[in-house]
C-alpha cells in the first residue's frame, strides 16, 4: 500500500540567520536544602564549551570570555577529556611559574602547560548528585579546595561521561551571595554571609 505525501515547501534561509542553542533555566534563588540538581549545568540541556590542549592559552582565555563562562574542558585528539582549565588558571600564577621554568614569552603558553590533567582530576557520580542537596555540593567544593566539579554518568562498562558540572560561583550567586571575587576562600565567605542574612 503507497502512502500520498507531498513535499514541504522550501524557502531561502536569510543572510544573518543563527541557529538555536540549547538553554537551561535554573532557579534564581535556591537553599542549602535544595536538590543539588538545582545548581547543576546539565549537559543534555546545555552544551559544555571545550578547548583542545594544544590551543594557546591567550585563545582559550578569549573563548571563556566569548561564551561568559570560566571554565573550559580542554578534550584530545579522540574528543576525550584531557583536562579542565579555569580562568584561575589562566589568570593566576600557573602562566608566570610556566615561563620561570621554561623559558619563553606569555604567547608560547599553550593550554596543556596550565590545565588541570585528567590525571588530576575528581569527579562526582550522577546517582548520588540526584540525592544530595546544595549545601553537599558547597561542602565538596569546599573540601577539594576547587571553584568547579564535573558530575559523571557511568555505562554498563563502567565507562564514565561528564553529564554536568557545579560552579562554586553560579552556586553563589543562587544563594543570593554577592561574588566580588574569583577567589575560592572569598566566594565561600560570601556564601556564608548571604545564609547568615537569608
Amino acid at each position: 500500500m503507497k502512502a500520498e505525501y507531498t513535499e514541504l515547501k522550501s524557502y531561502p534561509l536569510n543572510t544573518g540567520s543563527t541557529f538555536v542553542r540549547p538553554i537551561q533555566t535554573l532557579p534564581e534563588r535556591v537553599k542549602l536544602s535544595s536538590p543539588a540538581a538545582d545548581v547543576m549545568t546539565d549537559l543534555t540541556k546545555v552544551s559544555v564549551v571545550s578547548v583542545r590542549a594544544k590551543t594557546s592559552m591567550d585563545k582559550a582565555n578569549a573563548k571563556m570570555i566569548k561564551y561568559g563562562v570560566r571554565m573550559l574542558l580542554v578534550l584530545d585528539d579522540n574528543e576525550q577529556i584531557a583536562g579542565l582549565l579555569t580562568a584561575t588558571d589562566v589568570l593566576g600564577e600557573k602562566p608566570m611559574r610556566f615561563l620561570q621554568n621554561m623559558g619563553g614569552t606569555h604567547a608560547d603558553i599553550m593550554v596543556r602547560d596550565i590545565m588541570t590533567t585528567q590525571r588530576e582530576m575528581e569527579v562526582l557520580d550522577i546517582e548520588e548528585v540526584k540525592n544530595a542537596k546544595v549545601g553537599n555540593v558547597v561542602a565538596s567544593l569546599k573540601h577539594a579546595h576547587r571553584q568547579h566539579s564535573l558530575v559523571v554518568s557511568k555505562s554498563a562498562d563502567g565507562r564514565q561521561s561528564v553529564c554536568g558540572l557545579f560552579s562554586i560561583n553560579q552556586i553563589a550567586r543562587q544563594l543570593g551571595a554577592q561574588v566580588q571575587s574569583f577567589e575560592l576562600a572569598n566566594t565561600l565567605s560570601e556564601i556564608e554571609a548571604a545564609i547568615a542574612r537569608g
